[in-house]
């Protein structure tokens, strides 16, 4: 992956596609940091379904899994979180 800066808010607005479905599977909620080694370990997004008691459980996507950052678009590898639509 070619080297660049974003911003958190800019990322945050940035949609989530997978490259093997073209699902998209949202936006960044959050991003997990390792603050020792200064580096983004994984990306947060809400979860698509809530369960019956109103607790989402979010869909965490290791940073490996990021293969593309474009202007309004990040590609992932997510075909292993894509939820099942039907």
């Amino acid at each position: 992956m070619e080297m660049g800066y974003f911003s958190i808010n800019n990322l945050k607005t940035m949609e989530i596609i997978d490259i093997n479905s073209g699902v998209k599977l949202g936006y960044i909620k959050d991003l997990k940091i390792d603050t020792d080694e200064c580096k983004v370990l994984s990306i947060i997004l809400p979860s698509q379904k809530m369960s019956w008691f109103g607790k989402d459980n979010d869909i965490e996507i290791p940073w490996e899994k990021v293969k593309k950052i474009g202007l309004d678009v990040i590609l992932v590898d997510g075909s292993e979180y894509v939820m099942d639509k039907s």
